[in-house]
């Protein structure tokens, strides 16, 4: 009995195997005839039916969609309207077909988009249907999900009747990302505010509605991250108007350096910058520090001579930033060496724009649910993570000692992304490090011993004269330094420093402090040599120390630094 059973398991293998060759023959040739047809020109009916039955098979051909779509014109031309409407009931059909094969296959939907554009009066509300029973199979299809926006937008269908629409499926899961996401293009549709910028602000009465609903889905299953990410919006606020931080101008360097809230990149047709210097407009040329000239928040121009003439009592420097329609104007008076005007960053709140702060008492109200879910739920990276930025923006240096114990919970709870969270506490921490010199009203800033593992908001550093790097875990200064045009004191001891392709371009740079590092080659030091101040030099502790010749290699990279240690 096992023998014969063996024997006609074997018997029907070989039967699927000449069966599948017999099917890949047959889709091969039709495939073949295809392509002959269309490289002949004789799109007509049959290359219709023949690409049905490839595409029946396998929905991604996307070629074959095309050759469809080049028939589908030329008989347009052809048939009659009532033959017309059959060919295209026909098409609407087939196409439901595929996508009951592959319900995510791209090629299909686009083809259904190209075909219902081309109607003269489409049925939208069938394909509503359409896409109410595809999405009940599969409520994450976002394949589906654009079709729907494709067809709502096409029909005219009110936002509020799509935003019950998200309400049905939410209820019935609070899982759907989709979902969440098209609640977030609907409502500002539906609640315009002034002035709220590309992302849309809610009115508070809305706001707090959506809170509510968001939090029972969390409150529901506190690990599904949809409800997470919608309720980072919902808190979240659009993007700081464009505006020039800071202006500066240097005797010395005989330079004018400005500052944006955002990168750009001068000189494109987009975005130009006017330079006028005692009501007298001059032409110059914009670079960027690092001169690699790409999109960049900090630019820099060469000043002429006379514009820099210590006899007048004072010269007057305005930049006209003309796709921004911003300008700033800053003053440089006789004896002195610079001028500079800025925007205070305590003042605009630059590092508040991942939560908004429209109102305080929903930020905190916020904080304590959220809190007391992390006590049911201690381990939950989402809430850990919404905690730390809901204080964040209530009051990043009151909260600064306990985002820290956030922060080492979540990357116990979290250890797969602890070098982004690593990355993120860093970024925190030189923001309150910024605020705290801006309240000081210095031009140093210490970030020493804060275990930071990158730098970032460099662009806000443009004044700063001292900066204390030292006792972290950077890898690398960043091409970003460059901006520090004013820096004549750099500290970076105790770092794990392979790269200073950043240390480039800064004129006023005289002392650089390396000791305990990993610098390996003297050659890494070949980008100092663009600071033409620097007078101080200490490698001391670095790898490349080791070597017998390195002091003489250094003199040699390096002929204007009088002192080097090794």
């Amino acid at each position: 009995m096992a023998k014969y059973q063996r024997h006609k398991t074997k018997k029907q293998a070989e039967a699927k195997r000449l069966e599948r060759e017999q099917k890949l023959k047959l889709y091969r040739s039709a495939t073949q005839t295809v392509f002959q047809k269309r490289q002949a020109g004789e799109l007509d009916e049959s290359v219709l039916e023949l690409t049905s039955q490839i595409l029946g098979a396998n929905p991604d051909f996307a070629t074959l969609w095309n050759c469809r779509r080049e028939v589908l014109q030329k008989l347009e031309a052809q048939k009659s309207p009532e033959e017309l409407a059959a060919l295209v009931k026909a098409e609407l059909g087939f196409l439901e077909s595929c996508l009951r094969v592959n319900p995510k296959s791209y090629g299909t939907w686009h083809h259904r988009c190209w075909l219902l554009g081309r109607l003269p009066e489409p049925n939208w509300a069938r394909e509503l249907e359409l896409c109410a029973r595809f999405l009940e199979v599969d409520e994450r299809n976002f394949h589906c999900w654009d079709y729907r926006r494709f067809v709502a937008t096409r029909a005219a269908v009110p936002p509020a009747e799509e935003l019950a629409f998200t309400d049905s499926l939410i209820t019935r899961n609070f899982s759907n990302y989709s979902s969440w996401h098209y609640r977030s293009r609907l409502l500002p549709q539906l609640h315009p505010q002034p002035d709220s910028g590309p992302q849309g602000r809610l009115p508070e009465d809305v706001l707090l509605k959506e809170l509510e609903l968001v939090q029972n889905a969390f409150f529901t299953d506190p690990n599904d991250q949809s409800a997470w990410f919608y309720h980072r919006w919902l808190l979240g606020r659009a993007d700081p108007q464009d505006a020039l931080r800071c202006l500066h101008v240097s005797r010395d360097e005989a330079c004018l350096t400005v500052s944006f809230s955002r990168p750009l990149m001068v000189g494109s047709r987009m975005e130009t910058l006017l330079l006028v210097v005692d009501e007298s407009p001059l032409a110059v040329e914009w670079r960027t520090p690092d001169g690699r000239n790409r999109p960049s928040h900090v630019w820099i121009c060469d000043l002429p001579t006379a514009s820099l003439n210590d006899q007048l009592p004072q010269h007057t420097f305005r930049v006209i930033w003309t796709a921004g329609d911003a300008q700033k104007e800053c003053v440089l008076f006789k004896g002195h060496q610079e001028g500079w005007c800025r925007d205070s960053v305590t003042d605009e709140q630059l590092f508040r724009c991942e939560l908004s702060v429209e109102k305080s008492t929903v930020l905190q109200s916020e904080l304590e649910s959220c809190k007391e879910l992390q006590e049911l739920e201690p381990e939950n990276k989402w809430c850990l993570l919404t905690i730390i930025l809901l204080m964040r923006a209530l009051d990043p240096l009151l909260y600064e000692k306990e985002t820290l114990q956030y922060f080492q919970t979540l990357k116990v709870v979290d250890p797969m992304r602890a070098a982004y969270l690593d990355d993120l506490r860093s970024k925190f921490l030189v923001e309150n490090s910024v605020l705290k010199m801006e309240y000081a009203e210095v031009r140093v800033l210490h970030l020493s011993h804060k275990d930071l593992t990158v730098l970032c908001h460099l662009e806000q550093l443009l004044l700063v004269t001292h900066l204390d790097l030292s006792n972290n875990r950077l890898r690398a200064l960043p091409p970003a330094l460059a901006a520090l045009r004013c820096l004549e004191v750099l500290q970076a001891n105790d770092n794990v420093i392979e790269s200073l392709d950043g240390v480039t371009n800064l004129p006023r740079l005289q002392e650089l402090l390396l000791y305990n590092n990993r610098l390996q080659q003297p050659a890494a030091l070949q980008p100092l040599a663009s600071c033409p101040k620097l007078a101080l030099l200490n490698l001391q502790g670095n790898p490349l120390c080791q070597a017998v010749d390195t002091l003489e290699h250094l003199a040699e990279l390096l002929p204007l630094v009088s002192s080097i240690f090794t």
